[in-house]
């Protein structure tokens, strides 16, 4: 059974003392679906997926009724549909999650400014400043909660502690659409019983190797002695996990995060041999980026290009402008230029990535007397103007226009984050 398919949820249902927890952790459940059932409300109460319709397509998010069968995101649809096979998949939409994670961080911030966005359906809200406006942290959290479903008809989950780490993990325990406040005393009774999965910095490999000392949960950790920790893991995640493990966290919430990069990645069903099919999904890719940059109001000096070849062997190789940009045929020039050092004859193509690097505001564009991308920002903006008027798609280029159903799977995360 999946780990995330709220079977152990667990939610404050009665009064709490949230006097020494301001820091609240907000989770949107299932975002990617829960926008997609917003226009198929024939779906709800039924397992859906988004993500890669066929072949090698991945689970971009699932709906907590796929989750029981041990679907979750990031696994291959072949897989996840042979193990949930009733399961509806829709393609999905990057820009309507953005347009709906606007509005939902748009509430986070007025309740408090000192938001922290995680990723494009998460964020850590430090609400001791806000008491005075809108009550205690728990009423916050019930109020955020309230207008997040009316307002967008989407639920989130909330969790409320002393810690940045504590309120992550009492969100994870209170999904799908609750809240859990965890009161600064009963900090550590409420660690102590998790799983060591639930520590941060545990995966895979870790996890291996505190079973083998012996350890199941976070009790266990914080009780077993620090130099026998240290010879199996290190003294650095020792020191990170004992401090954990007791509910301490001195990190603070940090408002005003940049985006560090923006790109988006194709995994396609059938490789692409041909160099003008990869070029033309190097122009799509390219298009994304654009468009994105130019809605943050940010430029690019560095592009970034990743490919995957059929044998799974994985390249990336990136170039630094001479002048920041935010105009998509720049940025498609630049990556089909390392491009052509990459494919051969015959080389088979399974994935190819483009990434905007290096960001900073778009101000940060001087003016020059001699602008080589003036025509084509002109000509993007304009198209910015109609897709903004008339919707996606309305105008693009024409090389795009016969390639809609080749693309299978589709990422545009700057944080990357299971839903």
């Amino acid at each position: 059974m999946s780990k995330q398919d709220g079977s152990s949820r667990q939610v404050t249902t009665g009064p709490v003392d949230d006097s020494a927890t301001p820091i609240l952790h907000v989770d949107m459940d299932a975002f990617f679906v829960s926008v997609e059932l917003l226009r198929r409300p024939d779906l709800r109460g039924k397992p859906v997926l988004v993500g890669g319709t066929a072949g090698r397509g991945v689970v971009s998010a699932a709906s907590y009724e796929a989750r029981r069968y041990g679907v979750n995101s990031a696994m291959p649809m072949s897989v996840a549909l042979r193990q949930c096979p009733n399961a509806v998949v829709l393609r999905g939409d990057y820009a309507r999650y953005a347009e709906y994670s606007k509005r939902v961080m748009e509430i986070f911030e007025s309740i408090t400014p000192k938001v922290e966005k995680l990723s494009i359906d998460e964020a850590f809200l430090d609400v001791a400043g806000a008491r005075r406006l809108h009550g205690s942290p728990a009423e916050i959290g019930r109020t955020i909660r309230e207008r997040v479903r009316r307002e967008t008809g989407l639920t989130c989950s909330v969790g409320i502690a002393a810690t940045k780490f504590v309120a992550k993990v009492a969100s994870g325990r209170s999904k799908p659409d609750g809240l859990l406040v965890v009161p600064a005393a009963d900090t550590v009774a409420f660690l102590h019983p998790l799983p060591i999965s639930a520590l941060w910095g545990v995966g895979r490999v870790t996890e291996e190797s505190l079973t083998r000392l012996g350890l199941r949960t976070v009790g266990d950790v914080a009780a077993m002695p620090r130099d026998a920790l240290e010879r199996a893991i290190g003294p650095a995640l020792t020191a990170r996990l004992s401090s954990l493990a007791m509910g301490e966290d001195p990190r603070r919430v940090v408002t005003g995060r940049e985006e560090k990069s923006i790109g988006h990645e194709s995994t396609f069903e059938h490789d692409l041999v041909e160099p003008a099919d990869v070029r033309r999904e190097l122009l799509r890719l390219s298009t994304d980026v654009g468009v994105r940059l130019r809605r943050a109001g940010l430029v690019a000096r560095t592009v970034s290009l990743k490919l995957r070849y059929g044998d799974f062997r994985t390249v990336t190789r990136s170039r630094t402008l001479a002048e920041p940009t935010d105009v998509a045929r720049r940025i498609y020039d630049e990556a089909a230029a390392v491009l052509e050092g990459l494919i051969g004859d015959g080389e088979r193509v399974r994935l190819i990535g483009v990434r905007a690097e290096q960001l900073r505001p778009g101000g940060a564009v001087a003016a020059a007397l001699w602008d080589p991308d003036e025509d084509w920002r002109d000509a993007e903006r304009t198209i910015d103007e109609v897709t903004a008027r008339f919707g996606r798609g309305a105008i693009r280029p024409a090389a795009l226009v016969r390639t809609d159903a080749e693309r299978v799977e589709w990422t545009g995360r700057t944080t990357p984050k299971p839903d």
